[in-house]
């Protein structure tokens, strides 16, 4: 009898822990989308009227789309007020399906209109250089799905210095009025920008793959509202979130279109939600813009710097995979014998030193002169690439990179 108790309890002690052990992982809050804020250049402030003397968005509503990597039955929204020179006012906030799922739409699906709320309020404000996140959100979204969201902002912000990310590669509108609740936004302002959006979460069981990059990243040379980045790419291609932090300009040493990447690194990787890998392709800037007698030192100065990503990183439990330097030869403002071979050393030392290594630059260069980019893929400046390029470098990346644990 005793014997048959013991083998028992032992059947239910193993079916618990089968059971156990077979269950799905537990969700949490993962980034699916990102922009990187930045600060708004002059240029890329709201055109008239809705920049102002000394506000933006005075009395005015912007709608903006997001694409997002991963799915899940809840989402948040986060907004950034970085780099604004007052508090941002939100006064209200919703989230829609744009008509017919399209990027860049200024119309949403009747019905599917939900209001976004701040710990229970419809409003909230953001201090200078600070970010919310919302409450989280009835919404589900399916994997590569796109989203709209509209800002209203009743009385403006009361700066010309406010957050955006200029190279959205993806159409917003601007309205005056509240237009939260508006299914439609006849005589919208089209601007290729976003503001103030920097994130969407999902609760999802999904990791995340944060891109650390410049404009071959931010996909200068891609298809507005296309959505053909080679974050996009890669996106499609894992079962995981891929959130793109990089921006046109930005360099890893210094200041460009945005802070350089060692000042950045805690915001746009170590804080952001559920990324378990890094991606690093930036460098190019650092190395472009150098004086020609500079360009050694330069590329030694930048190879400490991913030793640096890449410590601060592995301290998260992050892991870093380092790509290549793409060619530049051609290019007007950056060939130089010097620089191409600071290119090449640097490339030298991503090849031996990160958790795993995407060779852009074997990928993307053309075998009959390494030096350059392969014709095919160029857009026509010899240092950024078309939809073909952006395929191709988002098509190379091994899957098996990013499988769970």
């Amino acid at each position: 009898m005793k014997r048959t108790l013991s083998v028992f309890c032992l059947a239910v002690l193993t079916a618990l822990f089968v059971g156990a052990s077979g269950r799905p992982p537990a969700s949490h809050w993962v980034a699916t989308w990102t922009s990187m804020p930045q600060l708004t250049e002059p240029a890329n402030l709201p055109p008239a009227p809705f920049t102002g003397a000394d506000r933006v968005l005075d009395n005015a509503s912007l709608r903006q789309t997001a694409h997002v990597s991963a799915g899940g039955p809840r989402i948040r929204l986060r907004f950034s007020n970085a780099f604004g020179g007052a508090a941002l006012p939100l006064t209200a906030v919703s989230v829609a399906r744009p008509a017919g799922g399209a990027a860049g739409v200024s119309a949403v699906v009747p019905g599917s209109v939900v209001p976004v709320t701040f710990h229970g309020k419809p409003s909230t404000t953001v201090p200078v250089g600070a970010q919310v996140v919302s409450d989280p959100l009835p919404f589900p979204v399916r994997p590569f799905e796109n989203i709209a969201v509209t800002t209203y902002l009743a009385h403006g912000q009361a700066s010309l210095s406010i957050t955006s990310h200029p190279g959205s590669r993806t159409t917003s509108y601007l309205m005056a009025g509240d237009q939260v609740s508006a299914l439609d936004l006849p005589g919208a302002t089209p601007v290729d920008h976003w503001y103030f959006l920097s994130g969407v979460e999902v609760l999802s069981p999904a990791s995340a793959v944060a891109v650390i990059g410049d404009s071959l990243s931010d996909g200068r040379g891609s298809t507005t509202n296309g959505n053909d980045r080679w974050p996009d790419v890669l996106a499609s291609r894992i079962p995981a979130a891929v959130v793109n932090q990089a921006a046109g300009g930005n360099r890893v040493l210094q200041d460009g279109l945005g802070p350089n990447v060692l000042a950045r690194l805690d915001r746009d990787l170590l804080a952001t939600s559920g990324v378990s890998w890094a991606i690093v392709f930036e460098g190019v800037n650092d190395i472009g813009t150098a004086t020609p007698d500079a360009a050694a030192s330069t590329a030694a100065d930048l190879i400490d710097a991913y030793d640096q990503i890449l410590t601060r990183a592995h301290a998260a439990g992050i892991l870093v995979y380092g790509a290549t330097l793409t060619p530049f030869g051609g290019n007007t403002g950056y060939d130089a014998p010097s620089r191409e071979a600071a290119r090449t050393s640097v490339n030298a030392w991503i090849r031996g030193h990160f958790d795993a290594v995407l060779d852009f630059d074997r990928v993307a260069r053309d075998p009959a002169a390494p030096t350059r980019l392969l014709p095919a893929y160029d857009v026509g400046d010899h240092l950024h690439l078309n939809p073909a390029g952006y395929r191709a470098l988002g098509s190379s990346i091994p899957l098996g990179l990013f499988r769970a644990g």
